[in-house]
Order: structure tokens, then sequence, then C-alpha cells
């Protein structure tokens, strides 16, 4: 019986929950539900989908983790921030030192450029992997940077790059420093265009996730490197400006981008009230998540600029995932959803990974 196919994953926020959700996510999926089951302090405790075990089990070889610390803008926003870049960049450095030790440990590898990304790839690909060493092989990890906040200067992102960073995502959730994100407006600052310009003469991939609508007409109109969308779902499906409206998907594809679509129910289903909805009420099941697919593959003609970026970590579980996603394992049930709709083989391997894999190929650094 052949392997499941491999799974390459957009976004996941695994130092986050590490460091600040206190997550052993070497330990299993039942193991950290139980630790958490009588914390109250985030609302996804005791309910969370997204260890390295199960990533594993779920052939999710290579993965998008993000270093994420954001400055409170407003001291009335709901989104929590930190009150001083620097105290921003010290938790970033926390979460890397995280990512280290996970790579002592033999849990995790970094990729860093192309020889990396085709080693590591070569070991889960190999014809005599058996279940066994399958079970503890390392999962491959390429560093992304959630919003620019905690950027005391722009001399950090060349410390970070040197240091291994290789995507760079310039806002988060409201105002940021450097850009302008989710539910606000209005285009790059100065210094946001020097960050910018540094990030391409680094050669980092852009993440135009997040950012509002003018910044992201405004990156994809100048940054002249590899961008993508790590985690968005379709704005024709749920009209919020978090999602990705018809014009900035095509924009990004016609320059080689892919987009990868997420798991959270709030952006997969319109009218969903968080802490009042739920995928009972709503029955909502990956099935959902294949409508905001299909869509992208139908606006352009063809699976080519479609991956996933499943956010299965990024502070919600299963109250707000699909019925049938009990871990981020349960991805392996999207090609049967997908043959279901028409997909062909190499359009569904696409998807789950090569697609992804491609755009490295391309925009990574050789060795």
């Amino acid at each position: 019986m052949p392997s499941p196919p491999l799974i390459f994953d957009a976004h996941l926020d695994l130092a986050m929950n590490a460091i600040e959700w206190n997550r052993d996510l070497t330990r299993s999926l039942g193991e950290i539900r139980q630790r958490e089951a009588h914390l109250r302090d985030k609302p996804d405790r005791g309910h969370g989908t997204v260890s390295l075990p199960e990533m594993r089990r779920g052939r999710i070889a290579v993965c998008v983790a993000t270093q994420l610390a954001r400055l409170e803008h407003d001291a009335y926003s709901p989104v929590f921030g930190w009150h001083s870049p620097a105290q921003a960049w010290a938790m970033t450095q926390a979460q890397l030192a995280w990512y280290r030790a996970m790579e002592e440990a033999g849990e995790l590898t970094p990729i860093v450029d192309r020889g990396s990304l085709d080693d590591h790839l070569t070991r889960w690909q190999s014809p005599t992997l058996d279940d066994a060493t399958a079970a503890y092989l390392p999962i491959g990890y390429l560093r992304s940077l959630e919003g620019a906040d905690s950027l005391i200067s722009l001399d950090y992102l060349a410390r970070a790059h040197a240091d291994g960073l290789r995507a760079l995502g310039p806002a988060h959730y409201g105002p940021g420093v450097y850009a302008q994100g989710t539910s606000t407006t209005g285009p790059f600052p100065a210094r946001g265009l020097d960050l910018l310009r540094l990030a391409g003469e680094l050669g980092l991939i852009l993440d135009v996730t997040h950012l509002s609508d003018d910044c992201c007409r405004h990156a994809l109109d100048l940054y002249r490197g590899p961008v993508w969308a790590s985690h968005h779902n379709s704005r024709t499906l749920v009209a919020h400006q978090r999602q990705l409206p018809d014009d900035q998907f095509l924009a990004l594809a016609a320059r080689g981008g892919v987009v990868g679509v997420c798991l959270d129910a709030w952006m997969m289903l319109p009218n969903w009230t968080r802490s009042q909805t739920t995928p009972q009420s709503t029955n909502l099941h990956l099935a959902t998540l294949v409508d905001h697919i299909d869509h992208y593959c139908q606006l352009i003609g063809h699976a080519r600029a479609v991956g996933l970026g499943s956010d299965l970590d990024g502070a919600f579980g299963t109250e707000q995932v699909p019925l049938d996603l009990a871990s981020i394992a349960d991805l392996q049930k999207l090609p049967a959803l997908l043959r279901a709709r028409g997909y062909r083989e190499t359009d569904i391997a696409g998807i789950l990974s090569e697609n992804f894999l491609r755009f490295l190929r391309t925009a990574l650094p050789p060795k």
C-alpha cells in the first residue's frame, strides 16, 4: 500500500504555542489536551489539534513556522501586544531558542536553502523508509516573521536573515510599525518602504497575509522578490477584509505566488461569531475548505497557485475547525474530497505540497 502523500503546511505558530501557551509539542495530542483540561486562559485550551507526533502521522514533512510578537498600538485593542519593540524582539528570540532546542533534539530541521530542502525531502521520500523510522523523522521548517513590529531597526532584519529567517509578513492584526494590518486601511509608511527594499535585497519571501488592501496592492506593485500569501481564504466566499479578494489572488498567481488556504472556521464560513458559533451549529466540514480551493482554481483555470496554510495552532482548536478534523493529521482526508470534485492526482499533489515546494525551489538561495 503506498504511503500517504507528503503535505506542506505554509503556516503554523509552533513556537508561540510552545513558549506562550506552554505546550510541549513533542508530546502526544492526547497528553497535551489532558494537561490543559483545567485551564481557561486561552479559548483553545484542551482542544488543540497540533503536535509534532501528529504532524509526522499526517506526513506533514515541511512547514512554515512563525516567530510572532506584535506591539500593542491601541490600549483598547482586543489583540494582545507588547509595549515596546525591545520586548517584542525578546519574545521572538525566546521562540527562536525553542526552535533551536527542537533542532538539537532531532525534532525539527531548518530549511534555509534549496540544498537543505532537497536533502530533507530525500529523507522523507526514501523508498526504504519504514513506519518505525518515519515516526521519528525531523520535520522541516522554514522560519517566517509574522508581523515586523519586533524589528527595533532594519539592522535587526538583516540579523534575523543571517540567522536563517527566510520569509517576512510586514503586518499582523491592526496597525503596525512598518505596515497596516488586518482591519486597517492605508499604504506603507516610509519606514515600511525601507523594510521592503531591504527584504528584497536580502531575497526574503514577502508574505502579504494580514496586509491591508492598500498595502497588499502597494507590495505587489513595488516588491520584485518572491511573494506568497501563506494563509488566506477567498473574500468572495467570506466577505471580510482578512480574506483575499479575487483581484489580489490573480495578481499573486501572475507573479508565480501561491496562496495557502486555512482552517480557521470564521474564515471558512460567513457570519461566524467567535465563542458563539460552533462547528456543530453550522455543520462545518472539510468540504467547505475545498470550496475555497475550488473557487481559486476555477477563477484562474488551474490548480498551481493554491496550497495549504492551515494555521491550525493559531489560537483556536476543535471548537473552531471542521467537524471531521480532530488533528492536523486529518489533512490527509483532503485528497479524497478533491478527487470527488474531479481533481486529478497531479493537481492534488500540487495543492498538498508540490505548488509551494516548486515555489521554494526558485525562491530559496542555492546551498
